[in-house]
């Protein structure tokens, strides 16, 4: 199944500023949406497709700065490349702190226009991918029997076998038991891989701490 086409959503008060990058990015057979505040972005219902914004940091009312901070505490961090008329070193900053792929001063080139959507569609493509290994891993991992689970998250601690065994007070040879069981429902290929899945399951919140250890050994 092929990817969607990439969308990249235009947000500026000015009509002319959004029609002339609507023109620029079409040339590179872009799929563009226009919209003239947050609000009205908000009100589209998002399409299951790589995206980026390109977003004006002076707006009416809030700025874009305020907007990528309202994303980012609803969950949603598409790629951001900010343009403004105004060149505002304190503004730049907080923006690329904030995640930005990019921060263009008017006038700006078109050509570096183009590199910036082009690169914030393959890191937004990027995510696509990472999302869905996190949540076949994530799938995996909820497949596991409480002490398996108990094991992986002590692993991915740094314990050793032994000291394993004895946070979880069972025998050594038991550990490895529910290790390679607990590899081969995960499909990792070594515990660096097991580390790493781990890693990757909570720098998304979710904890690797099982709901009880009642169960048999």
């Amino acid at each position: 199944m092929s990817e969607p086409a990439p969308i990249v959503a235009v947000i500026d008060d000015d009509i002319s500023v959004r029609e002339s990058i609507q023109g620029l990015l079409e040339t590179a057979a872009l799929r563009v949406e226009l919209f003239a505040s947050p609000r009205e972005y908000l009100q589209q219902a998002r399409k299951d497709a790589p995206n980026c914004i390109i977003l004006d940091v002076r707006l009416p009312g809030s700025s874009g700065l305020d907007f990528q901070r309202e994303l980012a505490a609803a969950g949603s961090h598409p790629p951001i490349i900010f343009i403004t008329g105004y060149a505002d070193v304190y503004m730049s900053v907080q923006a690329m702190k904030a995640g930005a792929v990019e921060f263009l001063t008017k006038p700006y080139r078109d050509q570096a226009l183009l590199e910036a959507v082009l690169a914030a569609i393959q890191k937004d493509r990027q995510r696509r991918v990472d999302d869905h290994v996190v949540a076949d891993t994530q799938r995996r991992f909820e497949e596991l029997t409480s002490r398996e689970r108990e094991i992986m998250a002590l692993t991915v601690s740094g314990l050793q076998t032994k000291q394993i065994a004895g946070a979880a007070g069972i025998s050594e040879v038991t550990v490895r038991v529910h290790r390679r069981e607990t590899m081969r429902k995960m499909n990792a290929r070594s515990l660096a891989d097991l580390v790493k899945m781990g890693e990757a399951l909570r720098s998304r919140g979710i904890s690797l701490k099982a709901d009880s250890t009642g169960e048999e050994e």
